[in-house]
C-alpha cells in the first residue's frame, strides 16, 4: 500500500527543501507519476527550538501539533520532522498527532549502529546537545556521543544560524573543518551532521569530514515507509 508523507517543515526553510530534494533523488522512480505523493507544512514562524529549550522560550510544540493535524487532514499517512532539535518534543507530538511520526534521531542511531560505528561526533545545536537529544537514543546500542569543545561548538553554531540559516553566500568553515578532522583523527569516530543546516553546509561553503547524513537517512527510510524503493 502507498502512503503520503507529510512533512513538518520551517525548520529552516533550506533544510525542508533538502529533505524534500532527498527523497525525490531517492526514489527509484523512472515518471513523475513513480513519484511519492509529499504534503509539505513549511511554518517558518515556529519559535526556536533551542531557544526553548536553553533559554525558556516560547515552546514550538503548539506549532509541531497544528501541522500534524493540518497535514493529517490534508491526506498525510505519517509524518516526518528535517530538525533534529525539535525531536526533544518528539514524544509530545506522538501523543497528540493523528497519525503516526517517523524519528529522524532514531533512524539515525540504527543506522549508526548498522555500520559498527562505536563513537559518534554531535555536530548539533546547543539545545540539541543540552538535552541529550541524540545521547539518550544512542546510548541503548552502546555508541559512545562525543560533544565538541565550547570553542569548536561556537564555530558549529555560527555556521547553523549566521550562515546557513542567515543565508550567507559564502562561509570561512577552515578553522572547523580542522577541528572536526582531529577529533575524529583523535577519537575514531564518524560525524553526525545532527542539525539539519549543516548538509547545506557541506555543500555550500565545503565543510569536510567523515559525515553521517540524518536528513539523508531520514529520506530514505520515509521512501520505505511510504512503500516505496529507494535509490541508495
Amino acid at each position: 500500500m502507498k502512503k503520503t508523507i507529510g512533512i513538518i517543515g520551517g525548520m529552516g526553510p533550506m533544510a525542508t527543501v533538502d529533505l524534500y530534494e532527498k527523497i525525490t533523488a531517492h526514489t527509484l522512480a523512472n515518471t513523475d507519476q513513480e513519484h511519492i505523493h509529499i504534503l509539505i507544512d513549511s511554518n517558518a514562524a515556529t519559535p526556536d527550538r533551542t531557544e526553548a529549550i536553553l533559554h525558556g522560550g516560547a515552546s514550538p510544540l503548539p506549532n509541531l501539533i497544528a501541522s500534524a493535524e493540518r497535514l493529517a487532514s490534508a491526506g498525510a499517512d505519517f509524518l516526518i520532522i528535517p530538525c533534529n532539535t525539535s525531536h526533544h518534543f518528539i514524544n509530545e507530538l506522538r501523543a497528540a498527532s493523528p497519525i503516526p511520526v517517523l524519528s529522524m534521531i532514531e533512524q539515525t542511531a540504527a543506522y549508526i549502529a548498522s555500520q559498527n560505528f562505536r563513537a559518534a561526533i554531535l555536530l548539533a545545536t546547543e539545545g540539541c546537545l543540552r538535552v541529550g537529544v541524540y545521547q539518550s537514543v544512542l546510548a541503548p546500542y552502546g555508541i559512545q556521543a562525543i560533544e565538541p569543545d565550547a570553542a569548536m561548538q561556537k564555530e558549529v553554531t555560527d555556521v547553523i544560524y549566521h550562515a546557513v540559516k542567515a543565508d550567507a553566500p559564502a562561509w570561512d568553515v577552515s578553522r572547523l573543518n580542522e577541528m572536526i578532522a582531529e577529533l575524529e583523527a583523535r577519537t575514531n569516530a564518524v560525524s553526525v551532521l545532527a542539525c539539519t543546516e549543516l548538509p547545506i553546509a557541506v555543500h555550500r561553503y565545503g565543510l569536510r569530514g567523515t559525515f553521517v547524513d540524518p536528513t539523508r537517512i531520514l529520506a530514505l527510510a520515509a521512501i520505505r515507509e511510504a512503500g516505496y524503493l529507494a535509490r541508495e
